[in-house]
């Protein structure tokens, strides 16, 4: 397997994340740790959770899983902070009073000494940048936390922690974790260059853009039971639309041709990406898990790459996966016939 440098450090992650959002949710205790294993044994190194995921039973679940057999120092565990965890007014954000105390808790959670990387879930639009990194700096000079990143900034806010890191001389930034898919590839315009510059890894999430490149939904057709936009219902049907399908269908014919399902070509797509370190995958079945795996020993093929921008332009997007951000404005219409 080709390991992949994680940003400007010396640390070598496998070329896909997985992803642990729908343990201790949609999938239980036992198929989470199968599902753990087995990654482990394909050679996956690097596991990405929050610790809002499932009210914190998905950092239980990883944590409990890799303290068994001693297996946590194979693995770069990744977590994230920032979103709501309690009533309290403070329960939230970016805080340096917030960061600490969550990070206390992820630890216990995770059942491990520190944190390989920390990373705020979304940008605090309201706190000055020095606050949190401060607090991250904090937390990094204690040893509790190796790395820290961020997931689905702006790219000038990413630009402005990086330059407040530098002046005052704080832990910076290695990773920012963005929405990328086929059907929405904005980050392309001024993230992933910046990110490129800077030395950023970039850790793209819902590269499957949550199953709709996968096949797994139909236009006109009721949602499958316990799938993704069944249990999200409003949040994620807007992305589901005439044009989306008819790009899923394009791409599934393309898997085809290839020997391949739609879901690994879409994967494959997104993981050899250039600048891309690792996509997380989010499994919710060992099957689906299984599926992925294929994808870690393929490389796609240059002569595709055109195939799939004349699906959809690059820097362009037909489906938002930007909606869940307070910051982004532009919403992603259906065009009209």
């Amino acid at each position: 397997m080709e390991y992949r440098s994680l940003g400007r450090t010396g640390v070598m992650v496998s070329p896909l994340c997985l992803g642990a959002m729908n343990f201790g949710g949609p999938t239980d205790k036992p198929d989470s740790f199968s599902i753990i294993g087995r990654a482990l044994e394909a050679g996956i190194n690097f596991i990405d959770t929050a610790n809002v995921y499932n009210a914190g039973e998905s950092e239980r679940i990883v944590g409990e899983a890799l303290k068994q057999d001693g297996r946590r120092h194979r693995v770069i565990l990744a977590t994230k902070v920032h979103s709501k965890t309690g009533e309290g007014p403070n329960d939230q954000g970016g805080s340096r009073y917030h960061i600490l105390r969550a990070c206390e808790d992820s630890l216990c959670r995770l059942q491990t000494d520190h944190i390989d990387l920390y990373q705020l879930h979304r940008p605090p639009l309201a706190i000055p940048p020095d606050e949190t990194l401060r607090a991250f700096d904090d937390l990094v000079r204690s040893g509790k936390v190796l790395y820290i990143g961020c997931s689905t900034h702006p790219a000038w806010m990413v630009m402005e922690a990086l330059a407040v890191s530098d002046r005052y001389g704080l832990t910076r930034y290695v990773s920012e974790q963005p929405p990328y898919n086929l059907l929405d590839r904005r980050i392309e315009n001024e993230l992933v260059p910046l990110c490129v510059k800077h030395g950023l890894a970039i850790l793209p999430w819902s590269p499957m853009a949550g199953g709709i490149l996968a096949g797994r939904y139909q236009a006109g057709s009721d949602l499958p039971e316990g799938s993704r936009a069944a249990r999200w219902g409003d949040k994620f049907t807007h992305r589901l639309n005439r044009t989306t399908a008819e790009v899923a269908a394009q791409v599934a014919a393309m898997a085809r041709d290839r020997g391949m399902s739609a879901a690994q070509l879409a994967l494959l797509w997104v993981k050899d990406q250039p600048a891309v370190t690792s996509p997380i995958i989010g499994p919710r079945t060992l099957a689906h898990l299984e599926e992925a795996l294929s994808v870690l020993d393929r490389r796609l093929a240059e002569t595709d790459r055109p195939l799939f921008d004349a699906l959809v332009h690059p820097g362009n997007a037909i489906a938002d996966f930007h909606s869940t951000n307070d910051w982004m404005k532009a919403r992603i219409r259906e065009p009209r016939s």
